[in-house]
């Protein structure tokens, strides 16, 4: 198969390049590319952010969040993860590649992974997941990506895909968590990912030729990444209605909040327990309702209002509030 290559790390340029090769592709035939990303958790299209990550924890170690155009669950890439997309017409990929969606696992096998696709978008080895694929249809095109776990960091992955805190109820798909495995424990002929990397691409290239990348597709994957992919309103806001509760013990004796959210905004929240405090736990729930849920909107509304945490929950601070809300 033809191929591009691309050295991009920027998972947020490397979301939008997807959505171009989708969209604007460079040629007419299938094609496919290798691609790594920097530290990320990428969601699914449908997917809400405040159930499926853990927002504070991605903050604190600078890991980007990043909605992708297609569905699925959530998926954890650093540099030691490999991704794959492969892209074309649906009819020329049928006719000339009929084994389009094996294509990975196959070359998987030979390197010597007994590798197969398995489910509705998983690949296994020994019963243990080490890819994971979704696919998008645009008019009469298709586009398929993946991940390849290498040697990926399984301690920052479990942490940053589990949303701390809080039992939930959310609307959006949810992540199926299944048992993993990085390719690295069954391929010991490779000291590295950048010998993987290499043996795929000759692989899955068979013969194929290098199609230059058009000027205009990066320009537009580009803008594409600083107009969209970049922005809260497309990877938090874009999440679907949900509902939380969290509970804690405080000075003031213990809390329970519960809140609605809808696109990333606060619809409602309500606070029960036996606490004790100066003002009635109502205003400070209004004063935040509308607010987006992070932790700078929720400080600027409570700085705004003259309210803080310490006049309904005795004792309680900002960060203890925000820590209650699942923000910090």
């Amino acid at each position: 198969m033809d191929y591009l290559r691309s050295t991009s790390t920027d998972p947020f340029f490397n979301m939008a390049f997807d959505q171009a090769c989708l969209q604007a592709p460079p040629a007419a035939q299938p094609f496919f590319y290798l691609w790594q990303n920097s530290p990320a958790v990428i969601i699914g299209l449908n997917q809400n952010a405040y159930s499926e990550v853990n927002l504070p924890l991605l903050q604190e170690k600078g890991i980007a969040l990043v909605r992708r155009v297609t569905g699925g669950g959530a998926v954890y890439h650093d540099l030691q993860n490999l991704n794959y997309t492969i892209a074309g017409r649906l009819k020329d990929l049928e006719r000339d590649f009929p084994d389009y969606m094996n294509m990975v696992a196959d070359a998987l096998c030979k390197l010597g992974v007994n590798a197969s696709l398995s489910g509705r978008n998983d690949i296994m080895v020994d019963g243990r997941k080490c890819s994971g694929y979704a696919k998008r249809v645009w008019r009469d095109r298709i586009m398929i990506h993946g991940t390849l776990m290498f040697d990926v960091n399984l301690q920052d992955m479990i942490t940053a895909l589990s949303a701390p805190g809080s039992k939930f109820t959310a609307a959006g798909v949810a992540s199926v968590r299944s048992r993993v495995a990085n390719l690295k424990e069954y391929l010991p002929q490779f000291g590295d990912i950048g010998g993987f990397r290499s043996a795929m691409q000759e692989i899955l290239a068979a013969g194929g030729v290098e199609i230059p990348v058009p000027a205009s597709m990066t320009e537009l994957a580009s803008r594409e990444a600083d107009t969209r992919f970049r922005t809260w309103e497309w990877n938090v806001g874009r999440s679907p209605a949900a509902d939380f509760t969290s509970n804690g013990k405080f000075s003031c004796g213990t809390v329970q909040a519960s809140w609605s959210l809808a696109r990333g905004v606060l619809k409602s929240l309500s606070f029960r327990g036996d606490f004790i405090g100066d003002k009635p736990a109502d205003a400070l729930s209004e004063a935040l309702k509308g607010c987006r849920m992070e932790a700078d909107a929720l400080l600027t509304a409570m700085e705004k209002s003259g309210i803080s945490p310490s006049d309904c929950f005795d004792g309680m601070s900002s960060d203890e509030l925000l820590g209650l809300l699942g923000v910090r």
